[in-house]
């Protein structure tokens, strides 16, 4: 396939050199920043730049960018996607996204399948890209409806390749409610964490248990302030319910609650243990 990568970022530079590593396919890339272009080419993660006139050959158009980018690059060349290609997001969140393109595909007649790559670290740009990236990682995808099983096995076999070992189909607002707690609410909450004035003072004091806690408040504040508003209530929704839980925790302590405060513990530790069970 020829496939195209809007958004050499961590994710869209990721791809790219994990795809363009198989020798399957060919790879173009695209960035708003020139310099990156240059360098994606120097390491072969792709052919060449993807210029608009190379929009309507390709196969696969991976889009990854912030969502209402990755939206406005849609509508932007919408008479130039080709007939029975696939367009396909990486963005966090999907309904704001899955509403802005399935309309457009389903006019032109290109095929819509969103995806979520659940992979990162806390590092972001180009410079942090890597083949690897993707290594057991799961991939959520949200195929448009009516998209044919082997257009979606296409793309399956596609991130498998790449090293996703666990493919995930749901739909956007099913999405959209979970990530806000698997994802968005952990930074969030590590983002709050580090605020605490203690933290100038962790220095010899900290091993496993902070360096997990405050891992992704070393965030980028202009992905993540976007990907919070476009999923409000879901998100709004979560941190409540942590403030409610905390809550407990505090006034069991305050009131040196023995048996509340060990309640709760041991509540929180069968929890888990019985997610974790049904997850394996």
């Amino acid at each position: 396939m020829m496939i195209g990568v809007v958004g050499l970022g961590l994710i869209g530079g990721s791809m790219a050199k994990a795809i363009n590593s198989l020798q399957d396919h060919s790879v173009y890339g695209y960035d708003i920043d020139e310099t990156v272009i240059r360098k994606a080419v120097l390491v072969n993660a792709i052919e060449e730049e993807l210029k608009p006139d190379m929009i309507p050959l390709c196969d696969l158009i991976i889009i990854a960018l912030y969502p209402k980018d990755a939206v406005a690059f849609v509508e932007k060349y919408r008479d130039d996607i080709k007939e029975g290609s696939v367009i396909m997001d990486t963005c966090g969140v999907k309904k704001c996204v899955c509403d802005g393109i399935e309309p457009i595909a389903r006019e032109k007649g290109f095929w819509y399948i969103g995806g979520h790559p659940m992979a990162g670290i806390e590092h972001a740009g180009f410079d942090h890209a890597k083949k690897a990236l993707f290594q057991n990682a799961s991939m959520i995808l949200l195929p448009m409806k009516r998209t044919p099983i082997e257009v979606v096995d296409i793309i399956k076999q596609l991130v498998e390749k790449i090293g996703f070992t666990n493919v995930e189909i749901t739909e956007a607002d099913e999405h959209d409610e979970i990530i806000a707690f698997t994802s968005q609410l952990a930074h969030v909450l590590s983002s709050a964490y580090i605020k605490s004035p203690t933290a100038e003072k962790h220095r010899g004091f900290s091993a496993g248990s902070y360096n997990d806690m405050t891992r992704v408040a070393n965030l980028n504040e202009d992905m993540w302030t976007e990907l919070f508003l476009e999923n409000p209530d879901n998100l709004a929704n979560e941190i409540d319910g942590l403030i409610e839980r905390l809550h407990e925790y505090s006034a069991a302590i305050r009131d040196n609650d023995e048996t509340r405060l060990h309640d709760l513990l041991k509540a929180g530790r069968e929890r888990k243990t019985l997610i974790d069970k049904e997850t394996f």
